[in-house]
């Protein structure tokens, strides 16, 4: 594989409308199959969902529970289709993983009230690492939206304390149309990385301290999509286009200052 050609592909789909980036980088995968695995571990992508054959539970699809053609169910911990020789999470690793899917889904009901939660944890030489992914759509309909987040963390022993290193993305995508306004498609993506020193006493404390910093990472998110972006847009629009027709809005104006002059004889 050519290190110019994956830089090329990367650099494509950063140029590339953001809500076309699944259809994308399978279009590019075709030409370049070399790049396959490279870029399917390095591009954020909308994520998809899958029902778990077991237990009859959605869960989420991402290159950290992927093997070959086949996807882990952190509900049943298996893999569909069949795999053998799989690569599993020892027992300590997957204890923690269903506490913390426990954790994550009761998270996503209070603050998505809906969507799809999946937790993945895997072994490292002197500690873990683990994704925690959430999904949320609206239906479809004149407007639609989806919301996808993906906090991949390492989290490293030492002693009576662990290093963790977050990294978060946040993919949001949002579309709406009529007669009045035409129609607008919003979408983008948003990564942030947080590193951070906390005292560990158990495998518990683990589960509260990921649950910690991926709460706190996704209202920072939220919070800066909402003031910054979406209010940067809002200003641009209102700059480039009026609700009300120009003639309207310029009678407005003409009142306002008529009334500004008479108050000031």
């Amino acid at each position: 594989m050519s290190s110019d050609q994956f830089d090329s592909a990367l650099d494509l789909l950063r140029r590339l409308p953001p809500h076309s980036t699944a259809a994308n980088l399978n279009r590019i995968c075709a030409l370049a199959p070399d790049l396959t695995e490279e870029l399917l571990s390095s591009v954020d992508q909308p994520l998809q969902t899958r029902q778990c054959k077991k237990t009859k539970r959605d869960y989420l699809l991402c290159d950290y529970n992927r093997d070959g053609d086949s996807y882990r169910s952190p509900w049943s911990n298996e893999f569909y289709p069949e795999l053998e020789d799989a690569e599993m999470p020892s027992e300590r690793v997957r204890k923690m993983e269903v506490r913390m899917g426990e954790a994550v889904d009761i998270y996503r009901e209070l603050y998505y009230e809906g969507g799809v939660s999946s937790v993945y944890f895997w072994d490292l030489d002197d500690g873990f690492a683990g994704v925690v992914l959430l999904k949320k759509t609206t239906p479809k309909s004149s407007s639609e939206g989806g919301w996808d987040s993906i906090h991949v963390f390492e989290a490293i022993d030492r002693a009576r304390n662990a290093h963790y290193k977050l990294t978060s993305t946040v993919i949001l995508r949002l579309s709406t149309g009529n007669e009045a306004l035409g129609d607008m498609d919003l979408s983008g993506n948003m990564t942030r990385q947080v590193e951070q020193d906390m005292p560990v006493q158990d495998d518990g404390s683990h589960i509260v301290n990921v649950g910690k910093l991926v709460e706190d990472m996704e209202l920072k998110m939220r919070n800066l999509l909402q003031e910054v972006y979406f209010g940067k847009a809002k200003d641009i629009v209102g700059d480039l286009r009026s609700l009300q027709p120009l003639t309207e809005a310029n009678k407005d104006k003409a009142t306002h200052q008529e009334m500004i002059n008479s108050m000031k004889r």
